[in-house]
């Protein structure tokens, strides 16, 4: 499979869903919830989806796609994994941080990731041993080398009031630190942005494939690091945690979650 191939599908797909979304941005529509507090899903994650699916299937009819609303579909070497709407929260409450994120896995491995942020016109691409780039300008990861002088960005889950995995307590330590933190609503944003050297590190708990696919490829590819908070390999369909930086402070990152966890 020539990896190419399917990022321009991607890419395709990806633009055609920002355009929906843009379509939908600030206008009246449907919302419903699935479970878990402010676990919201509106018309325009479905027809988002849709089109995504449409436009991957059309150019690959035997490959599988494990996409956010429908679920898994299909078996095989080539799987799919999208996040049709990455934000939904704050595209239900006209907050312009959203985005589309699709990957592209070949025997479980990822080869193709692609975020788009359509209200920013910002499109993301990673290939597998072919770099990150932003509007085709490559991606590196920051050198920042202490905590002191980086920026940090971080995300809830649904159940955050039940406290899953110690993430008030890790906040509430991270914060303590004095360090910048952000929380964009967007996991796909914020994996994108530490390639793209906005962010020094991100953390955060019980992330969905759909949710890590794209924005892990694109911060190895920009020279980054994706782990577990203990520093082991981050697979895909382990959903615990996540922790994302420019490597160099990866081990300064680990420590102070640890602590937290503890």
């Amino acid at each position: 499979m020539d990896t190419s191939e399917l990022t321009f599908v991607a890419v395709q797909a990806a633009r055609r869903a920002g355009e929906i979304l843009k379509k939908g941005f600030g206008t009246s529509f449907k919302i419903s919830s699935k479970p878990g507090r402010q676990n919201l899903v509106t018309e325009y994650d479905k027809s988002s989806e849709a089109a995504i699916k449409s436009i991957i299937l059309d150019a690959f009819p035997t490959h599988a796609i494990l996409a956010e609303e429908s679920g898994a579909q299909g078996k095989g070497p080539v799987q799919w994994v999208v996040d049709p709407l990455d934000g939904t929260v704050n595209f239900a409450h006209n907050i312009p941080i959203f985005s589309v994120s699709i990957a592209a896995c070949v025997d479980n491995k990822l080869v193709t990731g692609v975020v788009f942020a359509p209200l920013l016109d910002e499109l993301f691409i990673a290939q597998a041993g072919q770099g990150a780039y932003l509007n085709d300008v490559r991606l590196h990861v920051t050198p920042t080398s202490t905590l002191d002088t980086a920026i940090l960005a971080t995300g809830f889950p649904y159940n955050v009031d039940e406290n899953p995995l110690h993430c008030i307590d890790t906040f509430d330590h991270m914060t303590r630190q004095g360090i910048p933190i952000r929380r964009l609503g967007s996991a796909a944003i914020d994996l994108a942005y530490v390639a793209a050297g906005r962010f020094d590190a991100y953390w955060e708990v019980s992330l969905e494939p759909w949710d890590l696919a794209a924005g892990k490829l694109l911060v190895q590819e920009a020279g980054g690091r994706v782990s577990h908070y203990d520093g082991s390999e981050r697979d895909l369909f382990n959903s615990k945690t996540v922790l994302a930086s420019n490597g160099i402070l990866h081990d300064h990152m680990i420590k102070e979650l640890e602590k937290s966890c503890r």
